[in-house]
C-alpha cells in the first residue's frame, strides 16, 4: 500500500543491512408508503444516482512494522545479532523475503539460512531469542514513518473504523502500541491470533472486518510489504502500498504511494471509489 514511477526500492539502514464523509446519502422519499424513486424511474433517480459523492471506506486498516513505524530496520538488528550468536550471517536475500512475515514463518527462514536445524524446539528458542532482543530495541523508542501520525489523527476525526492488522505477536505489539497509541485502533489483530493463517493468508484481514463488522470490500488497507499487499488483496481490500524495506509493483486494488504524508479523505475516497471502478 497516485501517479507512480518506476517501483521504489527504498535504500538499506545506513549502519546495517539493512472523501466526502460517507456515502452521500440518496434521500429515498415516501409518499403514502410509496418509495417515489423506484415509482417514476425517471431522470429524478437517475439525477440523485449522479449526484452521490465519493464514497467512504467503511474502515481503515493499518500494517505496523514499516507502514506505521520504521521497526524493521530494529528486526533487521535483532536477528542480525541472532545470527552472529549462532556464529553465522543472515543474508540480505532471505531478510528481504522475510519482511512482512510472521514470527514462525520468519525463524524458519533466519534457521535454514544459517544452516541450522529448523525442528519445533529450534524455532521456539529462536523465536524467543529474537523476541526478547526485538522488545529491548521496541523499548528504546520506535522512530515513526512519514506522515503515520497524522494519517491515524485524521482518519479518527472523520470517525472511521480503524483497525491495527500485524505479523507481529501481540506482546511486542503491545510494547510498540505504547508509542503509536492505542487509542487509534477500535480493534487490533496480531501475529499469534489468527490460528496460524498469517499473512499473505486472508484471514488477518478479513478477521479484522469481521470484528468490526464491515465489508472488506469497504475497506482500504495500507501495507509496506509484499507479504501484507498480498493479504490484504486476497480479503477484498483496497490497497495503498508504501513501499519501506523492499518494493512493491502496481495491482488492480492497490495505489502505489511514497509515504503517508498528505493521506486524507478524498484521497481514501478516491483510492476505494478507483478501486470499485
Amino acid at each position: 500500500m497516485r501517479a507512480r514511477r518506476d517501483p521504489v526500492r527504498p535504500a538499506r539502514h545506513a549502519s546495517r543491512r539493512t472523501l466526502s464523509l460517507g456515502t452521500a446519502l440518496v434521500a429515498l422519499l415516501y409518499w403514502n408508503g410509496s418509495d417515489h424513486h423506484a415509482n417514476t424511474g425517471d431522470a429524478c433517480a437517475m439525477t440523485d444516482a449522479a449526484d452521490q459523492g465519493p464514497t467512504s471506506p467503511a474502515a481503515v486498516l493499518f500494517d505496523m512494522d514499516g507502514t506505521l513505524v520504521d521497526s524493521e530496520k530494529l528486526w533487521t538488528i535483532a536477528l542480525d545479532d541472532y545470527a552472529a550468536h549462532r556464529g553465522g550471517s543472515l543474508s540480505d536475500a532471505t531478510r528481504e523475503v522475510m519482511v512482512g512475515s510472521n514470527m514462525t514463518r520468519s525463524m524458519i527462514m533466519l534457521l535454514e539460512d544459517l544452516g541450522l536445524p529448523t525442528e519445533e524446539a529450534d524455532v521456539d528458542h529462536a523465536a524467543a531469542w529474537v523476541g526478547a532482543r526485538t522488545a529491548e530495541l521496541f523499548r528504546e523508542g520506535l522512530p515513526w514513518r512519514p506522515g503515520a501520525p497524522e494519517a491515524l489523527r485524521t482518519v479518527r476525526e472523520h470517525g472511521i473504523s480503524t483497525a491495527l492488522v500485524t505479523s507481529t505477536i501481540r506482546s511486542l505489539a503491545e510494547i510498540a502500541l505504547d508509542t503509536i497509541g492505542r487509542d487509534h485502533f477500535d480493534i487490533t489483530v496480531c501475529g499469534d491470533e489468527v490460528d496460524g493463517r498469517n499473512k499473505p493468508d486472508p484471514e488477518p484481514y478479513l478477521r479484522a472486518a469481521r470484528m468490526l463488522g464491515v465489508d472488506p470490500a469497504g475497506c482500504v488497507a495500507i501495507e509496506d510489504s509484499p507479504t501484507g499487499v498480498a493479504s490484504a488483496e486476497a480479503a477484498g481490500c483496497t490497497v495503498i502500498a508504501i513501499p519501506c524495506e523492499v518494493p512493491l509493483l502496481p495491482g488492480d486494488r492497490r495505489v502505489l504511494r511514497d509515504s503517508l504524508e498528505g493521506l486524507d479523505l478524498t484521497t481514501l475516497s478516491t483510492v476505494l471509489d478507483g478501486a470499485a471502478a
